[in-house]
């Protein structure tokens, strides 16, 4: 295993293999095939076949084959076998030194018993699914969040699809307004606990490095915008947007967050696209 290390980082070291690896851990659990991969990136098919090979053979990144598809997922066993290896021997086990500077998750007032986590939902548009785990997540989970959505690429409206569904379903609209990424960043933006990207279009693209190191996770979904149709299948692509979120935001509500570690947070975040 030590004899892996130095190629890892050798791999690493190498930008463009590095923003492949970066794309497929911000995507993960996704298994992305490598067309989209090309396309997020603007690397032509020959060169990135080389990159995923380089990454492969190091144990970072693995290949499943689907029909004449081949798709791409982070290998999270030689990931946390680097980071182990790394932590025992580079830093000697030394937590005060390789461990995040906001290794827990807590509120800036230590003295809360019941902190409240801040939360961002991300999407292109900020138009319709982040809006939708907003609100979601602002109705199930109550005082514990104060929670947040924008767009790496905002409307300058929200969906009307989008709004009728809320509507539908009872919740508040008059507050809701597209946003960009950018007011989440800086000295005056809240300090995240939590990160979700909702489409796949956001998690390609490079974030902000957010501040306090959250725990971050990629919840894709059909974009229902850009369904067609009648306005009735167009209104149910709406609403099994809406279901999915809801499913997965009430399994994150219910999670004991003041009792999980990192590690087990983020698995348990991971655990919720693959199962909801």
């Amino acid at each position: 295993m030590e004899a892996m290390i130095p190629l890892r980082l050798s791999v690493l070291g190498h930008p463009q293999r590095l923003s492949v690896f970066r794309l497929l851990m911000r995507r993960f659990p996704d298994r992305v095939p490598a067309s989209e991969i090309g396309a997020a990136l603007d690397v032509k098919s020959s060169t990135l076949s080389s990159y995923l090979s380089a990454l492969m053979q190091a144990g970072l990144v693995t290949q499943a084959r689907e029909g004449t598809w081949l798709y791409y997922q982070a290998d999270m066993g030689g990931i946390r076998d680097t980071m182990e290896a790394l932590f025992f021997d580079c830093c000697r086990g030394r937590p005060e030194l390789c461990l995040p500077v906001r290794p827990g998750l807590q509120s800036e007032d230590s003295s809360m018993t019941d902190p409240r986590y801040n939360v961002l939902f991300i999407c292109t548009g900020n138009s319709a699914r982040s809006i939708f785990a907003e609100t979601l997540l602002r109705s199930i989970g109550g005082d514990r969040f104060n929670v947040y959505s924008a767009g790496t690429k905002p409307s300058s409206e929200l969906n009307p699809f989008a709004v009728e569904t809320l509507r539908a379903k009872g919740h508040a609209v008059g507050s809701l307004r597209a946003k960009n990424v950018s007011e989440f960043t800086g000295s005056t933006a809240p300090n995240f606990d939590f990160v979700f990207t909702v489409c796949d279009q956001a998690a390609n693209e490079e974030c902000p490095a957010w501040e306090g190191q959250p725990i971050s996770g990629h919840w894709g979904m059909p974009d229902p915008v850009k369904a067609e149709g009648s306005e009735a299948e167009r209104s149910l692509a709406f609403q099994q947007a809406y279901g999915t979120l809801k499913n997965r935001i009430q399994a994150f509500s219910a999670l004991p967050i003041a009792e999980l570690d990192r590690i087990s947070l983020q698995k348990a975040v991971d655990d919720i696209a693959l199962s909801h």
